[in-house]
């Protein structure tokens, strides 16, 4: 019978890791990955996931042939702007009484939602629209028309 003897071990070489202490840094590992992972993921959380929306102030350009006393809606706005001798001046389309944005007619505006009717102007002349269509600030630069719908002027306000 002969038996191989076994190769001195060498300073050199390392222990052999036991099976519980590999374990252990396994285990330490993945939640060393799981935490960078997590962290990862909260960096994206300040930013918000809304979508801005317009800007309340823009420019339109305002056709060149616009008759006195007919509105010139832009599209995507609730504001009509009307140019006369007087001046141009905005008048928001957003109805008084429950928010419904109003339709254009030869009068003026009335509201699809609930039948108010309002003159050119905004003046009430049919309820239950409690109060007339507010006036808006609007600024004229280089010929483009500035319309600020977050500022109601006082009604009669015309900018030359």
């Amino acid at each position: 019978m002969t038996t191989q003897a076994k190769a001195p071990r060498s300073r050199l070489d390392p222990d052999p890791l036991p099976r519980r202490d590999w374990l252990g840094l396994s285990s330490l590992w993945a939640m060393g990955g799981a935490l960078l992972f997590g962290l990862l993921g909260l960096l994206k959380l300040p930013k918000a996931a809304v979508l801005a929306s317009p800007s309340k102030k823009f420019k339109v350009a305002l056709p060149d042939v616009l008759p006195v006393g007919e509105a010139f809606v832009p599209p995507g706005r609730a504001v009509a702007i009307y140019k006369d001798p007087g001046g141009i001046y905005a008048v928001s389309t957003i109805c008084t009484h429950l928010g419904c944005v109003v339709k254009a007619n030869a009068e003026g505006f009335e509201c699809p939602c609930h039948g108010s009717r309002f003159a050119a102007n905004g003046d009430v002349t049919k309820g239950p629209a409690p109060r007339a269509l507010p006036w808006l600030k609007v600024s004229v630069s280089g010929g483009a028309v500035t319309v600020d719908e977050g500022v109601v002027v006082p009604q009669g306000t015309k900018v030359a």
